[in-house]
């Protein structure tokens, strides 16, 4: 990797530690190639991304950054699992290192909280960015409904007598 590629990839890594929500740190030892797609491809349909990079140019992207203190977990064979929402690449991180040993995770931060396994364990435990949007939603349409129907009731109400009036008629 010649100078110019380094820069471009200090830029990057830069560029998505201004961007994301939450980065989790994890150790890889000898996953195979089909696991490392397996997680990648996880990772992607999460809305996450993992992306092995060298600690060197890792710790120099994290420098000025707000995870900057990450940089003394950055040693040995580390990836990098970043995302926008702050809960999925952590969840899919623990679920990938509950199917293997051979994948270890670290630690991370959320924001400026720096984060431990166990922190990144919790954090894998909450619920969703689009699941927390469709429970408010739901809450919020809940009580339109009821509205709705209790004002509706009483008309409802009017209509089964006539229809049962008309049926006693016809009978």
């Amino acid at each position: 990797m010649d100078r110019s590629q380094k820069a471009d990839l200090v830029a990057e890594l830069k560029n998505v530690f201004t961007e994301t929500s939450v980065v989790v740190i994890t150790r890889n030892h000898g996953l195979t190639v089909a696991q490392s797609t397996d997680l990648r491809l996880k990772m992607r349909d999460a809305g996450a991304q993992y992306k092995v990079a060298k600690n060197r140019l890792a710790l120099i992207a994290l420098d000025g950054t707000r995870y900057s203190p990450l940089g003394e977990l950055l040693t040995g064979p580390t990836a990098l699992a970043t995302s926008g929402d702050p809960v999925a690449a952590a969840k899919v991180a623990v679920d990938f290192a509950k199917t293997t040993d051979k994948f270890e995770i670290v630690g991370g931060a959320m924001g400026d909280t720096v984060l431990d396994v166990n922190g990144i364990k919790a954090l894998a435990e909450l619920p969703s960015l689009d699941q927390l949007r469709a429970t408010i939603v739901g809450l919020i349409q809940a009580p339109a409904t009821k509205i709705a129907r209790t004002v509706n009731e009483p008309g409802a109400q009017l209509a089964r007598v006539f229809g049962a009036y008309a049926a006693k008629e016809a009978a």
